[in-house]
């Protein structure tokens, strides 16, 4: 009950007050579970954190990917998507220089970290989140980590809006149709936060048999193959499952997968101990510090030598750090409308990719150290 009152009230200071509005409900639900936890409202260890942690974050997963229509991302474009492409792999990059550099401060389970950083600047914080679960990282550097995440995402946004007015403006526009942006923006920008059509209960009963089949399925084909965790399975079969026009039309799944993943962070609060999440947290601040200029460096330095406008640019950058809203918010902010419908592709793409070559890039550093 305290946990759903906290995602509750962090929605509303998000909705009705700038500073709450900057940080975003995900944040504001952490830190009040960490205030209700650290001042005895609310216990450090509950078998509904664990529930959470594990089922609940999930079935957020195939939920939201649910929603993923992979045949969108022609609507990208080469130029779109060259450039988010380059930002995917300037960020494993980035991680795995964060990891050598700052991964001895960080402690021996900075290689999730560089996983878990990879995959939230690949495609936003819900990789950050489905990493977490698949890597089993503690709660107190999941918090640390998730927090140097979201302040460096809002910093990130003021870079890419000065960005372009510093590296110049190109004419060039992506090949979109005017008139799809408006429904475009709507369904992406909203889908998590509100329901873009009617709600039924047999579209609810089908999500949740289709969640939960993933679930059990997953969980199957992780113990038959297990050098492939369970998180990779599941973002498979869901998104195969997407692209069948019936399942991906069903009302609400986004919606309930986010819900999840607020209350999930809300648990991760409650369960970190303010001492713990201090000593960690310098270390794990300039890793993410590290990963995200390394991400600035090549998407913009090599976009621009191969020749690609700098709004372009920080759109796609947008796409990689935050994900579709993000992408949709920086567009419409620099009133790149013909760059929307590109940013939402590419966007989605993240979603779906960013799990893997976090996984990829968890991998070779625990490797590294042997």
């Amino acid at each position: 009950m305290v946990l759903a009152g906290i995602v509750w009230v962090a929605l509303q200071l998000e909705r009705r007050l700038p500073a709450f509005k900057a940080l975003g409900a995900a944040l504001v639900g952490i830190l009040l579970g960490m205030l209700l936890s650290n001042t005895g409202v609310l216990p450090g260890t509950s078998p509904t954190y664990a529930w959470l942690a594990s089922t609940g974050v999930s079935l957020a997963v195939v939920l939201i990917l649910l929603n993923v229509d992979l045949a969108s991302i022609r609507s990208a474009g080469p130029r779109m998507l060259g450039a988010f492409l380059i930002g995917a792999m300037a960020t494993a990059v980035g991680a795995v220089i964060g990891f050598l550099t700052v991964g001895r401060a960080v402690g021996p389970e900075a290689w999730k970290l560089a996983g878990q950083f990879t995959g939230t600047y690949t495609g936003g914080g819900m990789n950050f989140a489905a990493l977490g679960r698949a890597l089993d990282t503690s709660s107190d550097l999941f918090t640390a980590g998730i927090a140097a995440d979201v302040a460096l995402t809002a910093v990130w946004m003021a870079a890419c809006l000065i960005a372009p007015l510093l590296l110049g403006r190109s004419s060039v526009a992506e090949e979109t149709s005017a008139a799809s942006l408006p429904e475009s923006k709507d369904s992406v920008a909203q889908a998590l936060t509100s329901s873009l059509q009617p709600l039924a209960i047999a579209d609810l009963a089908a999500l949740v048999t289709i969640a939960i089949g993933t679930l059990w399925l997953a969980g199957q084909l992780a113990m038959r193959v297990p050098f492939l965790p369970e998180v990779l399975w599941l973002s498979t079969i869901a998104l195969l499952l997407a692209q069948i026009p019936a399942i991906r039309s069903l009302a609400g799944g986004a919606l309930l997968g986010n819900y999840l993943l607020l209350l999930f962070l809300a648990a991760n609060g409650a369960q970190s101990v303010l001492a713990n999440i201090f000593r960690v947290g310098p270390g794990v601040f300039w890793f993410a510090a590290i990963t995200i200029t390394v991400h600035g460096i090549g998407i913009f330095g090599v976009g621009k030598l191969l020749g690609l406008d700098a709004g372009t640019l920080a759109v796609a950058s947008q796409a990689n750090v935050g994900g579709p809203a993000s992408a949709v918010a920086l567009a419409g902010a620099r009133g790149y409308t013909d760059r929307v419908l590109p940013g939402v592709a590419v966007g989605l793409l993240g979603y779906a990719v960013g799990n893997y070559s976090g996984f990829l890039v968890a991998n070779l550093a625990r490797a590294w150290l042997g």
